[in-house]
């Protein structure tokens, strides 16, 4: 059974008993469900970030795209948590506290789902001040530290002007064989079978190898640069 499909059960048990999205995140939840869990989040976030209105738009599902894998046949599904989600009369920041508190003492899953929604943010290639304050707040709201904000920051915000040491979350007085043990660590708790088994539901692997590249990128640069001084 694909996640959406596992969607599509658990919010129509959320209508029958004439509930809003946002209750599926009132306790906690095992490891099947916290695939399912971390979708509704990601969609469901992405959904007040939007600020959409009426039907989803292409490029909406598109930036679900970078995200998650959804073929054609599942789209009406994502496009049914991302109006669930517009309607529900709950706020963004009801959301995201219900959110950590399902995840609180697992806080590298809210972490997961914040660089989820820099990706719906990126989406069009740019990086709106409004959207910088919303996931600011998402960010606040989940306990996740400004070095660690940064560092996912600096992972989307890819590009000459980059910051590899920022994007390593890393100081730069640094000595290169602490830097190296940090980057391996990094790759090890980021691989798509870890990540996976975390939480993420297997669609959503490109986030996974998205972050990868990025700091294999980030830790080539700084080897060079060190290298050639």
């Amino acid at each position: 059974m694909s996640i959406w499909s596992r969607i599509g059960e658990a919010i129509t048990s959320l209508i029958a008993r004439g509930e809003q999205l946002s209750s599926f995140f009132l306790g906690p939840k095992t490891p099947p469900e916290r695939s399912v869990a971390f979708t509704i989040a990601v969609v469901g976030l992405g959904a007040k970030m939007a600020k959409a209105d009426g039907q989803v738009k292409t490029s909406e599902v598109a930036a679900f795209r970078r995200v998650f894998r959804i073929s054609a046949s599942e789209e009406a599904a994502a496009a049914r948590v991302f109006n669930l989600a517009r309607q529900d009369i709950a706020g963004f920041d009801v959301y995201a506290g219900r959110i950590a508190s399902m995840f609180r003492d697992r806080p590298r899953i809210l972490e997961d789902i914040l660089e989820g929604l820099f990706h719906i943010a990126m989406a069009d290639g740019h990086y709106h001040e409004n959207e910088e304050g919303f996931l600011r707040r998402v960010a606040e709201i989940f306990g996740i530290s400004e070095a660690a904000f940064s560092a996912i920051e600096a992972r989307q915000l890819t590009g000459p002007d980059s910051d590899p040491w920022q994007v390593l979350g890393v100081s730069r007085d640094a000595k290169l064989p602490e830097i190296r043990k940090h980057w391996r660590d990094l790759i090890r708790e980021n691989h798509p079978d870890v990540m996976i088994a975390r939480g993420l539901p297997s669609e959503s692997i490109t986030l996974a190898t998205a972050r990868i590249t990025a700091i294999n990128r980030a830790w080539d640069e700084i080897k060079a640069r060190n290298e050639a001084a």
